[in-house]
This record gives C-alpha cells, sequence and structure tokens, in this order.
C-alpha cells in the first residue's frame, strides 16, 4: 500500500535574501537535488519551504534543510557535494538503531571523523573494541577512509607505535612484470588511495616524515611474509584480491598489541576466473571467533555519488538472478 503524502514546513529563522538564496542554490538546484534524492516536492515562500510527500522524506528533506541552513548561517558556502552527503547523513541518521549508536569521533586535520549511519558508527565501535575487524561491503561506504582514520587516533594517542598499510597488487588483466618503471612505481599506483587518506588527516609534510622515519609504512602484501607486526595498526585493503593462502599469511602476521582491519568487497575480485577469494573464504571460516568481528555494509551506506549506490544495487539484482 502506497504511503499517504504528509505536508511539512521547514522555517530559515532570520535568513537574509542571498543566505535563501545560497539555501535554495543557483537556479533552486539544491532544492531541485533534494526533492529529486528524497521524492518530496518543495514549495519555498520566503524563508518557509513548504514539503510534501511521504512521512519519512517529508521529515528528511526537514532535516537536510536544516543541516544546510546550519551551514550557512556559519558563514559557508554550499555545494551540490555537501548537499549530497546531507542527503546521504539524514537518511541513514533515520536508521532504526542509528539515534542509539552514538560513537566519539575522530578529530583530524580536516576536522571531526564520525561514522554516517548505523554501520559506519559499528564499524568505528568494532575496530575500537576487537583486534580484528572486517569491513566488508560495496565502493564508497567509507571502509578504507574510517580504517585509516582510526589508525591515525591510535597512533596519535600512542597505542600503537607503527602504521602498516597493506595492499595486494592485483589488477584486472595486467601484471606488475608488464607495468613500466620501479617496483615502488609499479606498486604505488595500487596504494594511491591509502595515501590520500593520510594526506587529508595529517597533512603531506607529516606523512612524508613518519614514512621516512618508518613509523608509516605503505607496501604490497608481498611484502608481509616472514613478518611479525607487533604493537602495530595494520590495514589491508582490497582484501578480496588475496588468495587464501596470502590471507593466511596476513593474518598470521599479527603480533602482540597490534590491531588490524581487512577490507573488501566480495563483488569485486579481480583474481584470475576460478580462483577463491581470501577474503570470500575468510567471511566462512572465521565467523564467530573471539577477538573477530565482521561489519557488513551496504549500497544504503554509500557516500559517494548517488548514482554510485543505484549501480551497486542494480549490479546485486544482476547476482541475485544469477
Amino acid at each position: 500500500m502506497p504511503e499517504l503524502n504528509v505536508h511539512g514546513e521547514f522555517v530559515a529563522d532570520g535568513a537574509s535574501a542571498s543566505m535563501l538564496a545560497e539555501l535554495s542554490g543557483e537556479l533552486d538546484s539544491h532544492i531541485k537535488q533534494i526533492e529529486s534524492r528524497l521524492g518530496v516536492v518543495i514549495l519555498p515562500r520566503g524563508g518557509r519551504f513548504h514539503i510534501t510527500g511521504p512521512e519519512p522524506a517529508v521529515q528528511a528533506a526537514e532535516g537536510v534543510l536544516g543541516v544546510l541552513y546550519a551551514q550557512i548561517r556559519q558563514g559557508r558556502h554550499i555545494s551540490p557535494h555537501f548537499v549530497h552527503h546531507s542527503i546521504q547523513g539524514v537518511r541513514l541518521e533515520a536508521e532504526p538503531g542509528a539515534a542509539e549508536s552514538e560513537v566519539a569521533g575522530i578529530q583530524t586535520l580536516k576536522g571531526l571523523v564520525g561514522g554516517r549511519g548505523l554501520r559506519q558508527r559499528q564499524y568505528l565501535q568494532s575496530i575500537r573494541s576487537n583486534d580484528l575487524t572486517f569491513g566488508i561491503g560495496p565502493a564508497g561506504t567509507g571502509k578504507t577512509y574510517l580504517a585509516v582514520a582510526a589508525a591515525v587516533e591510535q597512533m596519535e594517542q600512542n597505542h600503537i607505535r607503527r602504521l602498516v598499510l597493506v595492499r595486494p597488487a592485483v589488477e584486472a588483466g595486467e601484471r606488475l612484470g608488464f607495468l613500466p618503471g620501479t617496483l615502488s612505481e609499479k606498486v604505488d599506483p595500487y596504494l594511491r588511495p591509502l595515501y590520500d587518506a593520510l594526506y587529508e588527516m595529517l597533512g603531506f609534510e607529516k606523512v612524508s616524515k613518519l614514512i621516512e622515519r618508518q613509523v608509516i609504512e605503505v607496501a604490497p602484501l608481498a611484502y608481509m611474509r616472514g613478518r611479525t607486526l607487533n604493537d602495530a595498526f595494520i590495514i589491508l585493503d582490497e582484501a578480496q584480491n588475496t588468495t587464501p593462502e596470502q590471507m593466511k599469511m596476513f593474518l598470521t602476521r599479527i603480533g602482540f598489541g597490534a590491531k588490524a582491519v581487512v577490507t573488501g568487497d566480495v563483488t569485486q575480485v579481480d583474481l584470475p576466473r576460478g580462483q577463491l577469494s581470501g577474503l570470500v573464504q575468510a567471511i566462512e571460516v572465521l565467523q564467530g571467533v573471539q577477538g573477530i568481528d565482521m561489519v557488513f555494509f551496504q549500497s544504503a551506506d554509500v557516500v559517494r555519488h548517488p548514482l554510485v549506490a543505484r549501480i551497486v544495487e542494480a549490479y546485486d539484482r544482476l547476482g541475485e538472478k544469477q
């Protein structure tokens, strides 16, 4: 049975004409984005925004307008990108249980990094509480970014002595031997997302110094063989591209006083056809093992362009048919 439409209203108290123009966006672009994403109709009348649609969507639209107006009152410009993240954040906050899942955020150079919605908060709490956490789900759900943020927090609080970021150097249809350059130049592109997250949270100069002092190590998975990592925070990114042997090898590198986070998307395996993913096997083998937690993200948790969530959902439907 379709949901009945209800009427709601957001009031921008004390808003000047320029503030209202910023809230609506150029040619009402912000309003149109909210309408399109939430399935509501918004009619601005001066400082009042009349909203019509299903009750949950109307409440979400009121929340988004509130977030945007709060930014404007602080003198900040509203971009389409910020509108998108505000809509996503309000949607995730409306999930059952999200309001009860408050988790302290992580302070970085860019500001406070906190979980958006129930699963991201569960993920942060799991990393803090467990020696080994798996973050599994589609691209754009914040798995790698939040893991790096948690690692930076542990390092800043002197809970760990080293940060080790690891990725398997696997790419669909390519092998490292065919790529130009030295080994470092071959491997760096695979590790770029990890570098980018570190630069954003700590700044380029600090990261460079920590890498020089080997406090931060960014390395391909092959470099982990034969090592034991004590008092370290270890992140294995893109773990769906490990073989079962590589996954076992990585997990047995964990030493005393260490934490490990394994992230991956089991729907995007770039291993040769017929090769079992180490992440897929680990999910089955390690379920219920004490000290290990697994957080499974969904397409609703995607915080990139809204099209990404729709693409993920379309591929999920295809997988179900097959």
